[in-house]
């Protein structure tokens, strides 16, 4: 789908020089001379690398939908992790790299999306947020106010996180699967 150059949002998939590219930010600008455009940081959706380009609104580019679909994990043998097809039960073996930073959070059971563009593979997303024990927790240390110290815990995958200081081991903790970071004591 072909859309104007300065109509990309941050999140819209974009088609430019050969490669698939996701929108991270996005600037309108108007110099004093010349035309306007829209400045965008591109950020390559199968390697990572980052691009900053320039679209006028007379450009045109090509907008790419991605398919999405929903498999459970089964279990993990060396580099690669076996996916199951929740409606038709069919086996998936893809590379634990396509998980990137989130792969240590991976749990049996979880459900990861699988993205792809015209049948190849481009990445693959755990559920934003994960319920952990932390199996190692430092003592608090007398005269720490809770508002802005955190203290480092381990986790039960061997995750290295911050945490507040009332948080001790076997507690159970609510941690951001895109950047490992804690959100809250866990209600369960």
């Amino acid at each position: 789908m072909k859309i104007s150059g300065n109509s990309i949002r941050p999140g819209n998939i974009i088609q430019h020089k050969n490669r698939l590219w996701v929108a991270v930010k996005t600037q309108h600008t108007q110099p004093g001379k010349g035309g306007a455009y829209l400045q965008v940081e591109l950020k390559d959706i199968r390697d990572g690398t980052k691009l900053n380009e320039r679209f006028r609104s007379s450009e045109s580019v090509e907008r790419v939908r991605l398919d999405e679909k929903e498999y459970q994990f089964l279990y993990e043998e060396g580099d690669m992790i076996t996916l199951m097809d929740m409606e038709t039960f069919e086996q998936l073996n893809v590379n634990k790299e396509i998980l990137g930073d989130s792969a240590p959070f991976l749990k049996d059971g979880m459900i990861v999306t699988i993205v792809s563009y015209e049948g190849e593979i481009v990445g693959a997303e755990l559920p934003e947020t994960v319920v952990m024990t932390i199996v190692e927790a430092e003592p608090v240390v007398k005269g720490q106010t809770a508002s802005s110290s955190y203290k480092p815990a381990m986790l039960e995958n061997g995750a290295r996180i911050m945490v507040p200081p009332h948080i001790g081991s076997g507690t159970k903790v609510v941690v951001n699967t895109a950047d490992g970071t804690y959100v809250e004591r866990s209600k369960e």
